[in-house]
């Protein structure tokens, strides 16, 4: 299959979307509305890029993908007493469901479930930089760069505006399910999602989700095999907030989207993509991101239905 004409194609279809998306996303990174990338990772190695693939921005909620691979790996099934794995069907801050369901977060892709996960995060390592350091251990691992760091005005400004996260803890503290102080639980969130990356290391990074939790670059194993297979049901049912479902039915592949423009996404055992398009929609989702990955499944008929 011709990959690099496929994007070349996408990146034409997709200009007149880039001046027409409802609202500018993060405006933290400083990206220009009309920025765009796309990147796609074969198993063999073989990448294809079109756009600004180089140009690095936070990943936000990409991030959760990450910790809770790694909380995965440390609590297994038990992680799931906390945080459940349904779909939530409400925004992804919202706090209304959190307080019908007694403090237990619909599932670790929302903001609630993923401050849950770093909490869990923060009680094994013992402090906040410790539990950060593990999660940009394991995105350099996988994505094969030893640069990968977090933007500390991006991780500041997160963390001073996030007042609606720090409601979702304080409301999870009540309810006895976070067990560290709801200040240093989100900021290590805030700072997960205050990393660096390229759409070409994104989709570099997920390669293990597609090839049964190992690294096919090194053959390490990032993630047993089954664990792979239910982070990737996530991301198919709770990967887009409460647009999951509208996503699957136009994509068909697990993916995760991000506040700050960003959606990786996951064709198993063949490859991985990234896309990147900071302009959002009402859901907070990036609309030119999602209209790429839907040319790209209409083009390639890659789905899992």
């Amino acid at each position: 299959m011709e990959y690099q004409h496929i994007l070349d194609e996408i990146f034409l279809e997709i200009q007149p979307y880039l001046n027409h998306a409802s609202h500018s996303g993060s405006t933290l990174d400083n990206a220009k509305s009309d920025t765009f990338a796309m990147s796609l990772h074969l198993l063999d190695g073989t990448s294809y890029h079109v756009g600004e693939s180089e140009h690095k921005f936070s990943i936000q909620s990409i991030s959760k993908v990450f910790s809770f691979t790694e909380a995965l790996r440390i609590y297994g099934a038990d992680i799931y007493t906390r945080v459940g794995r349904e779909p939530s069907g409400d925004p992804f801050n919202s706090l209304v469901l959190l307080e019908h369901e007694e403090g237990i977060p619909r599932n670790p892709f929302i903001n609630a479930g993923a401050i849950v996960v770093a909490d869990a995060l923060l009680s094994h390592y013992g402090n906040v930089d410790e539990a950060y350091s593990s999660i940009e251990q394991l995105i350099r691992t996988v994505c094969g760069d030893k640069t990968i760091t977090f933007d500390r005005t991006v991780w500041f400004l997160e963390y001073r505006n996030g007042h609606r996260n720090m409601a979702l803890a304080y409301l999870m503290k009540s309810f006895n399910n976070l067990r560290n102080s709801a200040e240093d639980t989100v900021k290590l969130y805030c700072k997960y999602g205050s990393i660096m990356m390229s759409t070409a290391l994104l989709s570099r990074a997920m390669l293990f989700l597609a090839n049964h939790g190992i690294d096919p670059t090194t053959n390490e194993p990032i993630i047993t095999s089954s664990k792979a297979k239910r982070i990737n049901s996530l991301m198919l049912t709770c990967g887009h907030y409460d647009t999951s479902g509208d996503f699957a039915f136009r994509v068909g592949l697990p993916s995760k989207s991000g506040t700050g423009g960003a959606i990786v996404a996951v064709v198993p055992h063949v490859m991985t993509l990234a896309v990147y398009a900071p302009k959002l929609n009402q859901n907070s989702n990036p609309s030119v991101a999602i209209k790429a990955l839907e040319l790209f499944a209409h083009k390639t008929s890659f789905s899992i239905f």
